[in-house]
């Protein structure tokens, strides 16, 4: 692990973006057309709500969090209509399906047989060694990825009272347990998880497994809560990890629409410069010497843009006669407000002054025109435009 951090300065509107943190060297896995791992592209997972045996329903949540930007889905399989259903979902889906077993190994058979590219398994909750490796033997044969999924919350007793408490070593051990018994029945395709609720507890499990083991990492905080706090929560733990280059995959758990669990992740590897950059919204925070009402207009900038933008740009919405003209200039298109005006600035250059009333629909003009030219140079159509 790094005791420091290289500094990244912000480049300049229009200037190559700098890449991310250098990445942890793993094994590479696919869990059906997403390759995880081995240097591949960072995916981003979530978790439908909907009863699996409501197939409709859950492939009209599978489509949402697709257009939302999820990589990778997940669907709970805890009865067995939900063990039935796999296989129609599969089959119309348009990102990889996994199926989320606890307890039931036979709904993990049941999940590779009908064609889901991954299955997690907890080893707090499927207590049989041979059915394990059982599972490990059809997936091999299938073509399916595994997640080790350990929980800080569902540790085997055995593990608890050998260390006292799910401790990051516990948890680790947990896993390594299991990886060895996929290894037993030669089984690779597998990627790890060792979550827990508490982000510091869940990065030094996550340290300590990383120099365990060159399985690809699943990293997410469990049970973080509310969108607020748990957006938080987790873009401390996932985003220190990833910022330590480790980390192939991830999910923001939030008690929230699974949406803002994307929106979540995808927001936490573009401050990383992991993922390419879409809308970023630079405005002022609070303070005194601001002469507009920043936090309405940079809203109503970001209301007004979402759906919109699919490139990479870069608006600032400033009221400060101390940070906001520079801070306008070197955005993509730039407002600097103040005296009930505001001067529009395009990549540095002074485009228009318009009345304060106007900023908003000034900016959402101007950005939207950009991101058509930055569309029609990379040769690829306009958005669909979000409801």
């Amino acid at each position: 692990m790094p005791t420091s951090l290289p500094l990244v300065t912000p480049a300049p509107a229009g200037a190559p973006v700098p890449s991310g943190p250098e990445r942890r060297a793993t094994r590479p896995i696919t869990v059906g057309p997403v390759p995880v791992g081995g240097g591949a592209p960072i995916s981003v997972q979530t978790m439908t709500v909907t009863p699996t045996h409501d197939v409709d329903a859950t492939l009209q949540a599978i489509a949402m969090v697709q257009a939302a930007g999820a990589d990778i889905v997940r669907v709970a399989v805890p009865r067995r209509e939900d063990a039935d259903a796999l296989a129609r979902i599969v089959e119309h889906a348009r990102i990889p399906v996994i199926a989320d077993i606890h307890f039931q190994w036979k709904y993990a058979v049941a999940a590779i047989e009908a064609g889901c590219a991954g299955v997690r398994i907890n080893p707090g909750n499927i207590k049989k060694h041979e059915k394990v490796k059982l599972i490990g033997d059809l997936a091999k044969d299938a073509g399916c990825a595994i997640r080790i999924g350990v929980n800080g919350g569902s540790l085997e007793d055995a593990i608890l009272e050998e260390f006292g408490g799910p401790t990051p070593e516990a948890m680790v051990e947990s896993a390594l347990r299991e990886v060895r018994l996929l290894e037993d029945v030669d089984f690779y395709n597998t990627k790890i998880s060792v979550k827990h609720s508490d982000p510091w507890v869940m990065i030094q499990t996550y340290r300590l497994l990383a120099d365990r083991c060159d399985y690809p990492l699943h990293l997410g905080v469990t049970e973080a809560g509310p969108k607020y706090t748990g957006s938080l929560k987790s873009a401390v733990g996932i985003g220190t990890l990833l910022a330590e280059g480790i980390g192939d995959t991830i999910r923001v758990s939030l008690s929230a629409d699974p949406v803002e669990e994307v929106k979540a992740g995808i927001a936490i590897l573009e401050a990383l410069h992991l993922r390419e950059r879409g809308l970023d919204v630079v405005s002022c925070p609070s303070c005194g010497r601001a002469q507009v009402d920043v936090w309405t207009l940079a809203e109503n900038v970001q209301k007004g843009l979402d759906g919109r933008i699919d490139v990479p740009l870069r608006v600032a919405v400033m009221g400060c006669v101390v940070n906001g003209p520079g801070e306008a200039r070197e955005a993509d298109i730039g407002v600097a407000a103040g005296n009930g005006k505001g001067q529009i600035f395009r990549r540095g250059e002074t485009i228009a002054t318009v009345q304060e009333a106007d900023i908003v629909e000034a900016i959402v003009h101007f950005a939207t025109e950009m991101a058509d030219e930055i569309r029609a140079e990379r040769g690829s159509g306009t958005p669909q435009v979000s409801s």
